[in-house]
């Protein structure tokens, strides 16, 4: 399966979705403000009633009482004018401004809000005549929620393209690890049956007469090196699964390691506790690499002298693995970690075997694997879990 295939698709769909976010943000917004708004507008239509109600004549000798002691609560900005529009009260305006100030906040208001009309109606003749205008702006309120929105989005696109920054460092870090641990993976692979063919072939330069006998460990070493290339070939392709004998991939796995373990510079037991007869479906090439990448890890943690041993069984649903080493121990913080790429508790580790084996065991074999118990100086469980055939 191509994985870019779809990289176009998802890409205009995280456009669109967050447009969408984006859209309806400011709309749940804007319709708050309008609201908001239109409970001023009532607030200020009753003010202007009452201003209309309180003057006693179409002079405007009874606003200032109005303004300073009737209007003096409201909290937001509101200029009361004459029917030319020229400003005549104020309220809730920084400082004290000049005419054409006020007339500049004027417009602004009438921008935001429609002005209202101040209507006197002459008790005599019952005629409405205009007698001034009020003015009114956002309180700080609304003017604070229409910038949130914004302030919202500005964020979220800070923390996405931090994360994107950093998910991308993460990413190319990982990569160069992979690179790097799988053509260290690939020389540990690799070292094993060379040193020892080259051990061979030395000697056969010193005891000629030996070759009949050297052959067979030979033709093993060779077929090590087909396997390995087998391994690597079946990583990045479908990978068929077809019912085998485990319990035999076992025991050919720990007969292998055990007989090259003086070349490791290693003095360990290793022991195989294998129920016979297991049969699960897997690939015998990758799952024997799996189980192989275990107990190479355990050797690894074992200083110089020290145990391993190799157990199996099975329940009525799964296969059950069990590697266990009297090695260094793993921190209980890391039981999670040493299957992540990149991450080891070597000095010269590259992070990989492990989870290369994690990825066979779960992803090509539906199956899962863990710490099952680890103390520090006291030696690891490793546990694989694998399903039986139907």
């Amino acid at each position: 399966m191509d994985p870019f295939k779809h990289t176009g698709n998802i890409k205009a769909g995280l456009f669109i979705i967050g447009f969408a976010l984006i859209a309806g943000l400011l709309g749940y917004t804007q319709h708050i403000v309008n609201e908001l708004r239109e409970d001023n507008r009532e607030i200020v239509k009753l003010y202007a009633e009452i201003i209309a109600k309180t003057v006693s004549d179409e002079s405007d000798a009874n606003l200032n009482f109005v303004f300073d002691e009737i209007i003096k609560k409201v909290q937001f900005p509101i200029i009361y004018s004459s029917v030319d529009n020229k400003p005549i009260y104020s309220k809730n305006i920084a400082g004290e401004p000049a005419i054409k100030e006020l007339i500049k906040i004027q417009q602004t208001m009438n921008r935001q809000n429609e002005p209202i009309a101040l209507l006197f109606t002459n008790p005599n003749t019952s005629e409405s005549i205009i007698i001034g205008h009020l003015h009114y702006g956002d309180s700080k309120q609304i003017r604070r929620l229409m910038w949130l929105p914004y302030l919202e989005i500005g964020a979220v696109a800070l923390f996405i393209l931090l994360g994107f920054t950093g998910f991308t460092i993460i990413r190319n870090s990982e990569k160069r690890n992979i690179w790097v641990g799988m053509a260290r993976e690939t020389a540990h692979q690799l070292g094993t049956p060379i040193s020892a063919l080259m051990g061979w072939i030395e000697w056969l330069k010193t005891k000629p007469e030996d070759g009949d006998k050297i052959l067979s460990d030979m033709d093993l070493d060779l077929n090590r090196l087909r396997q390995v290339s087998d391994r690597f070939s079946k990583m990045g392709s479908e990978t068929k699964l077809e019912e085998i004998n485990l319990s035999e991939i076992v025991e050919k796995v720990v007969s292998y390691l055990d007989r090259r373990l003086p070349s490791m510079g290693k003095t360990v037991e290793l022991s195989n506790e294998v129920d016979p007869e297991i049969n699960i479906n897997a690939n015998g090439v990758l799952i024997s690499w799996a189980i192989e990448n275990v107990i190479k890890n355990g050797i690894d943690a074992v200083d110089n002298n020290g145990i391993i041993c190799v157990k199996m069984r099975k329940n009525f649903k799964n296969v059950i693995i069990q590697i266990e080493d009297s090695g260094k121990g793993i921190s209980r913080k890391d039981w999670r970690n040493i299957f992540r790429p990149g991450f080891s508790s070597k000095e010269q580790g590259w992070g990989l075997g492990l989870s290369l084996t994690s990825r066979i065991i779960k992803e090509i074999h539906g199956g899962s694997i863990r710490v099952a118990k680890s103390k520090i100086g006291n030696g690891t469980t490793i546990e694989i879990t694998l399903p039986q055939p139907n």
